[in-house]
């Protein structure tokens, strides 16, 4: 009887693609599992099964599956539920959520394999060159191109493997690889035969006389097994535990093992540190905190999400804790998100103590093979019950999962913007805990407009904390004109006096300060004092970054760099002058006014590994450093004790910002970075640096008023038909021609038009016109919340397809991006 299966491929193609299951294979293929399939003509991919189907497909002949790769299957049930609501919902195929969820050590990854062919006989006498290459592939049999570029060091060999492979010399394959290889140790325990007093005398004695560094070795394996006892019921020690400055040599230990007396075993370990200690009772929460977590249980009763809105430094975490506690005593897994891998570093340390092996770590900086140990940990049924972890973590083989906490709901940073699926890990969040019959908890100190209007109007659960932890108060808000400072000449390069002696203050009393700007490098531009020339990168459509460390001219949207020219190219005036500052630039300022302070910066440039976040958070914790400077990273979650004095040196760029969301994301941002100040202790400072003091944004920040900001905010949205009441859909149009470009979006456009009429926007350019060097097109479709989301966007996909497939279109990028953010 014939068996078919759909696979999901990962390509960026609509549909499944069916494949015959071959007969010695049928009994062995469960759904979720991968199989290695042929592609077109040459190409073998890594699939997952989706589902199985009784009929073979009527458009094309079937091929079979040539291989499956998993016993049990990797990808769960509930997650292909999941991972079609967010194909459906974000407009991207299932292909593209595979590649998206799936470590990369997971994938199978295909390899150009040079094979030696035995029968090659040569017509005519070879070259020097092509009788090395193949001398060397007939040495190795079988090798990778890469092989044969780093032997051939002296010419390029990629011409030459060409002509040997038109003389059917060589051979090349393509061969599906996992990346992924289990760590693998040696453990070592005591002979079976040796397991009694007697016999292990017997041996000890032998060797005082004939081998005492064997002997020495035995003994050490001894304490560390734990003593005689234990080795006599098997304990096995690692390799590591006996030759890390313990004194054991790992030759003492293969003679042991080639004399009989000690048995060796290698097996698959970990690779993720596991605590030492036993995990501890949570803190008790205050009386505020304890009125919270009941309001929060009693919410859960009716509503299935809860906004929990808590000014910074109230206490939430501890609340979360004890939930999180109470989910796992149930016998239920949790999952906690972050927006920020910085803050995972902080809070790491916090949930180890309470919950201990039990919770497991998943973010980018983790190493692959990290990555799929803890995917492969979440198939176990005595996996991890608490995973904390960044917007890919919703992706994970979540089961069992009776609570999710999104903390920071209000975060850009919870936005996948590039590749698709460009999803938000809040809403699917949302989405995931109704799948799995979980409550979600969203927290925020300044909860987005769309969270927050969803609570008032009953969808969500609402509760708020509205004082801080140990009736500690809010840091006071102080605006400074600095354009009436300039004018008075009353600033120090960026620093209005104000914020000089509040910084001077700190660092007598022997306190720290957080500097923020959210621009990285040393200044935004550089630009000829002659001619006004200003450097711009050669495939987008922006002014290049200046990095002073590197000396480098750096594109932040494409990577393009260049060395700072030494004159102007256009009319040959010595030296450049730099305009704006960023944090590259404001540390060396702050090194030059306050010489005694140690300063460190922490900025997408200085912390790119986990380690390096984690160094930086963790020495300015234990105040080896005064003063921290820099971006977003710092603006949220981060809990240090000895921070009195926060400055943000420019609130105008954050204002002035062509979004209809600039205003809440500048309110949100002050008031999160101006939380860091006086967490514990005496209140603390904020010196807000902008031109306009009076402004409504400022003036609510000043005064600490989210409703005063939200009913603006609401007004506005709902007269220009903005979320929460409308939903918007960005398609980009992206094209290397702007002419082609401008045409293939007007065109959408207009027949997008024909279909929703006024809802549509544009097409415009965005401020930045062209990326990489392709020009953008955008169009904005505007829908109402009550008209029929499947409907409209089935409707979108017909008229976009029918854009690419007209001819002179066939290169033009349609990017869709659902709920942009």
């Amino acid at each position: 009887m014939s068996v078919y299966a759909n696979i999901i491929l990962p390509v960026p193609l609509q549909k499944l693609f069916t494949y015959s299951v071959p007969e010695h294979l049928q009994g062995q293929l469960q759904v979720g599992s991968r199989v290695v399939v042929q592609f077109g003509k040459k190409k073998s991919y890594s699939g997952i099964v989706h589902s199985f189907c009784p009929m073979a497909p009527e458009d094309y002949e079937t091929k079979d599956i040539s291989l499956i790769v998993d016993e049990q299957p990797i990808v769960t049930t509930e997650q292909l539920t999941f991972w079609q609501w967010i194909a459906d919902y974000y407009m991207c195929t299932l292909g593209e959520v595979y590649r998206a969820a799936l470590p990369s050590g997971l994938k199978l990854e295909s390899e150009s394999r040079i094979m030696y062919n035995a029968q090659f006989e040569a017509e005519k006498p070879l070259s020097d060159k092509q009788s090395q290459v193949l001398n060397y592939v007939e040495g190795r049999r079988v090798c990778t191109i890469s092989d044969v570029a780093g032997y051939c060091t002296e010419f390029n060999a990629l011409p030459v493997l060409r002509q040997l492979l038109e003389m059917q010399a060589v051979f090349i394959s393509e061969e599906l690889r996992e990346s992924y290889k289990p760590r693998t140790e040696k453990f070592y325990s005591l002979a079976e035969n040796l397991r009694t007093e007697e016999n292990l005398s017997a041996a000890m004695d032998s060797m005082e006389r004939r081998a005492p560094k064997q002997l020495d070795a035995l003994m050490i394996f001894v304490q560390r097994a734990g003593g005689m006892r234990k080795i006599f019921a098997g304990n096995a020690v690692r390799k590591s535990e006996l030759t890390d400055n313990n004194g054991a040599s790992a030759q003492a230990l293969q003679s042991l093992v080639t004399k009989g007396i000690l048995d060796c075993k290698v097996q698959n370990v970990s690779r993720i540190a596991v605590a030492d200690v036993a995990p501890e009772a949570p803190q008790p929460l205050s009386e505020v905190q304890q009125k919270a977590y009941v309001r929060i249980k009693e919410s859960f009763e009716t509503k299935n999400v809860t906004l929990l809105h808590g000014v910074t430094s109230s206490g939430k975490t501890e609340i979360y804790i004890h939930l999180i506690k109470e989910c796992i005593e149930s016998g239920r897994k949790a999952l906690y998100l972050l927006p920020e891998i910085a803050l995972t570093t902080q809070i790491t340390s916090r949930l180890r103590r309470y919950f201990g092996d039990s919770l497991g770590i998943y973010h980018s900086k983790f190493s692959d093979a990290e990555r799929v140990e803890v995917w492969n940990n979440l198939l176990r049924e005595d996996g991890y019950k608490l995973i904390l972890g960044v917007r890919s973590s919703v992706l994970l083989p979540l089961e069992n999962v009776g609570l999710i906490i999104v903390d920071e709901e209000h975060e850009t940073s919870y936005k996948q913007f590039d590749p698709a699926p460009r999803y938000n890990a809040r809403d699917a969040a949302v989405m995931l805990g109704m799948q799995l019959k979980a409550k979600v908890l969203l927290g925020s100190a300044t909860p987005s407009v769309e969270s927050y209007h969803n609570a008032l109007t009953g969808r969500y659960g609402l509760v708020e904390l509205t004082e801080r932890y140990a009736g500690i108060e809010m840091p006071h808000i102080e605006p400074v004109d600095i354009k009436k400072a300039r004018m008075q000449r009353k600033m120090t390069s960026m620093f209005s006096w104000e914020l000089k002696d509040r910084i001077d203050e700190s660092l007598r009393n022997n306190e720290q300060v957080i500097l923020f700007q959210n621009r990285r490098g040393f200044s935004p531009y550089v630009e000829c004092r002659q001619c006004a020339w200003v450097p711009k990168c050669q495939n987008c459509d922006v002014s290049l970054t200046y990095h002073k460390n590197s000396n480098q001219l750096v594109c932040h949207y494409c990577g393009f760099s260049m060395t700072l020219p030494v004159e102007c190219p256009v009319c040959g005036t010595p030296g450049l002058e730099t305009r704006g500052f960023g944090t590259e630039k404001i540390e060396e300022e702050v090194r030059e006014i306050f010489p005694e302070a140690r300063v460190v910066r922490m900025d997408i440039d200085t912390a790119k590994s986990r380690k390096a976040y984690e160094q930086i958070i963790s020495e300015f914790e234990q105040h080896n450093y005064d003063i921290l400077i820099g971006t977003q990273m710092i603006s949220k979650g981060l809990d240090f004790d000895r921070v009195s004095t926060v400055g943000i040196l420019n609130a105008d760029n954050m204002l002035n910002y062509p979004d209809f969301r600039a205003y809440d994301r500048c309110f949100q941002t002050i008031a999160q970075v101006s939380g860091r100040a006086g967490r514990k202790g005496r209140r603390g400072e904020v010196m807000l640096q902008t031109t306009d003091t009076g402004h409504p944004v400022i003036c609510d920040v000043v005064s600490g008023d989210y409703k005063s900001h939200y009913n603006k905010q609401i007004r506005e949205r709902e007269m220009y038909r903005y979320p929460p009441f409308y939903r918007l859909i960005n398609i980009t149009v992206k094209h290397k021609d702007r002419q082609c470009n401008a045409r293939a979006a007007g065109i959408l456009a207009s027949m997008l038009r024909q279909l929703f009429d006024w809802r549509i926007l544009g097409p415009q350019e965005p401020p930045v016109n062209r990326i990489a060097t392709l020009y953008l097109q955008r169009i904005t479709l505007k829908i109402e919340r009550n008209a029929n989301a499947r409907q409209v966007k089935d409707m979108v996909t017909a008229v976009v397809n029918r854009l690419v497939a007209d001819w002179q279109f066939r290169r033009v990028t349609v990017q869709i991006d659902v709920d942009p953010y």
